[in-house]
This record gives structure tokens, C-alpha cells and sequence, in this order.
């Protein structure tokens, strides 16, 4: 074969047998560059925006000069940084370029998650707003803006929720449901029930410390327990006696093996390293023991919380005194649970009275 006849892609072979043998070559094309993979879009941090650092000593201003608890201010933190954040994304960032447009703007979007935030609960939507309302009022007191735009601006109106309350009998049965033969279920057993004897919150109730508790029969001085509520407002509360055998046999059996396990602690009540117990771990006491009992629907702390307002009502209660066992500020926090107990005394008047129907 002549270089002049020679064709590039194929080369001729000799025969094998019959059949003539050829191998093509194609030529192989250079794999493709990797195409550029853009770099992920990563928001900034909002504590380091020029809007985020105005927010520092406003959250101070909420911790320090007002009280507020730490839970609270986490909750005011969290809120003002997604509004903080949306307002970078629209190229604002000093309290005096605000104006109503981006507050309203901002409201639709916790509702509806335009900002690419997760959207909000008309209720949560409503303390977002109260939040950035409050914020807004603070930048005007300390001179960041000349005036404070979210003055017309309204948190949307949530529905009444009413409180959701559990029957004595469903109660008793949480209650009962607790084994008290390790030092585990003492605590649980007490716990239990100091939130059903007191009304505390659950935070209130983990951050107890031994000191804050006086088990005294009321022959010798009364049973009482100190709380802290929201901004660290303090409380008398007194204590039933299920909850003071509840908390003397667990102070007695159960506490002294639990402490033994770690460093020395003041708190009251203990995990089983010996440490304070957590508000998530005093929740799954109180789920566990409701699905022992049987309890069908959702049962948290704060619905043995409801359920002793409610019954103390049922009983004769003054809603003032209820107020004051909560650590309400306001009695008008306290008076939903006066409709719960009205609705139970229209139903059982509907179903007694001869003549409430026709």
C-alpha cells in the first residue's frame, strides 16, 4: 500500500481465511473541560451587618434594663435577625433608611416565606412585629433614626387559642403511672408532681434550686416553694401535700444517689450524670408518663400548667389569686381560663337543666 492510497482511519490487514480482516481507528475526541461549578451563595452572618451590630445593645438594652428572660431575648435574637437579613437583601442597611414599605413588605414575608426563611404562624408572625416595632422605638430614643416608621405598623391578630387543659381523672392517671423504685423515678414522680401542685413553668421548675424549697408541714410554717418567672420576677407558691411526700422522698432516696454521680450540684432536680436536668428531658418524663396512662392527646408541661388554673377555677378560685400562682403580669392573661371553665359550665347546664333545650 503507497502513502498516496493510505487512508488514516482504517488500516487494511491480511486476510484470515476468506475474510478480509480491517481494524478502523476513530480518532478520540478531548474530553470536555469540567464545567465551573459557581460557588455556593452563602448569607452573611447577620450579627456582622451594619443593621446587625445596631441590634447588640438593643438585646442588651431587652436583658440588662428591662429583665427580660434569656429565653425571650434568644426569641427577640432570632426574630431580628431574619428581619435584619431582609433588610440587606434590599440594600438597607442603617435604622434611618427604613420606612413603611419595608416594614409591611417584611411582615407579608414571615407569612408567606418570600424572604426564604420558613413562613410563620400568624401568632409567631405577630411577636416577630412586636419585635421589630420594639427595636424601631429604641433606635429613635437613642438617635440612629430620626423617627420610627413602625408606628403603623400592626402585628396581625392571631386567634384566640384557647388554653388546652387535661381532667382530673386524666391528671391522677399521669400521676399514678410514675414507678418510684429507682432513684430515676423518684425525681420523675416529684416533678411531676411540683408542676401539678404549683403551675410552674417548666423552666421555672429545672432551674429550682434545693434552697428554693421550704417542705414544712403546716403545723411548723407553711410548704412553700420560691420561683423565677419571666424576667427573673420572683414568686411564693405553695406547695400540695402529694407534691411535699413527692419531694421529700426523692430529696431523701433519689437525690443523693443521682448528685453522687457528678460534681456537686445546688439544682433540685438531676439527670443521671448529676447534672441539672434539662427542660427537654423534664418534657419526656412527663410524654412517657401520659403514654402509660393511656393519654391520647398531646400532653406537654404547660398542660398541667393549664390544667391547674383550670381546676383551681372550677373550684372557687379568685382568677387574682390564679394570676398570682402563675406569675401573671396581667390578670388579662389569666381571664382565658375563666371562658374554659365557662364553656364546661354551659355544657354541663345543657345537659342538667330541664329546660335549657327545647
Amino acid at each position: 500500500m503507497s502513502p498516496d492510497t493510505f487512508e488514516p482511519a482504517t488500516i487494511g490487514l491480511a486476510e484470515v481465511g476468506s475474510v478480509p480482516a480491517t481494524i478502523r481507528l476513530t480518532p478520540i475526541a478531548p474530553a470536555p473541560a469540567p464545567a465551573a461549578v459557581a460557588p455556593a451563595v452563602v448569607a452573611p452572618d447577620p450579627a456582622t451587618l451594619p443593621m446587625g451590630k445596631h441590634l447588640a445593645t438593643y438585646l442588651q438594652h431587652l436583658a440588662v434594663e428591662r429583665g427580660m428572660a434569656k429565653n425571650t431575648v434568644s426569641a427577640y435574637r432570632r426574630d431580628l435577625y431574619r428581619y435584619v437579613s431582609y433588610l440587606h437583601t434590599r440594600d438597607v442597611h442603617e435604622p434611618a433608611q427604613v420606612n413603611l414599605g419595608h416594614l409591611t413588605s417584611f411582615a407579608q414575608a414571615v407569612r408567606d416565606g418570600a424572604d426564604g426563611a420558613a413562613p410563620l404562624s400568624a401568632r409567631s408572625a405577630a411577636r416577630t412585629i412586636v419585635a421589630v416595632r420594639g427595636v424601631h422605638k429604641f433606635w429613635e430614643l437613642e438617635g440612629l433614626a430620626p423617627t420610627n416608621p413602625a408606628v403603623d405598623l400592626h402585628p396581625p391578630a392571631p386567634g384566640r387559642r384557647l388554653p388546652k387543659a387535661i381532667s382530673v381523672e386524666q391528671v391522677t392517671a399521669i400521676l399514678d403511672s410514675v414507678s418510684i423504685e429507682t432513684s430515676a423515678g423518684l425525681r420523675d414522680k416529684a416533678i411531676l408532681e411540683f408542676l401539678y401542685s404549683t403551675g410552674a413553668r417548666i423552666s421555672e421548675a429545672v432551674g429550682l434550686d434545693v434552697d428554693d424549697l421550704h417542705l414544712e408541714r403546716p403545723a411548723s410554717g407553711p410548704a412553700v416553694v420560691r420561683l423565677f418567672g419571666k424576667g427573673s420576677k420572683e414568686r411564693i407558691v405553695p406547695l400540695g401535700s402529694y407534691a411535699i411526700d413527692a419531694l421529700n422522698a426523692y430529696l431523701v432516696r433519689g437525690r443523693p444517689e443521682l448528685v453522687a454521680k457528678g460534681k456537686g450540684t445546688a439544682a433540685l432536680f438531676l439527670n443521671q450524670r448529676g447534672g441539672r436536668l434539662s427542660r427537654q428531658s423534664a418534657w419526656s418524663v412527663l410524654t412517657k408518663a401520659a403514654e402509660r396512662a393511656g393519654i391520647e392527646q398531646d400532653v406537654s408541661p404547660h398542660t398541667l400548667r393549664h390544667s391547674f388554673a383550670t381546676h383551681l377555677l372550677e373550684g372557687g378560685a379568685d382568677v387574682r389569686v390564679v394570676q398570682e400562682l402563675l406569675g401573671h403580669a396581667s390578670v388579662t392573661t389569666t381571664q382565658v381560663y375563666t371562658l374554659v371553665t365557662a364553656d364546661t359550665l354551659r355544657e354541663i347546664y345543657a345537659a342538667a337543666h330541664p329546660r335549657a333545650n327545647n
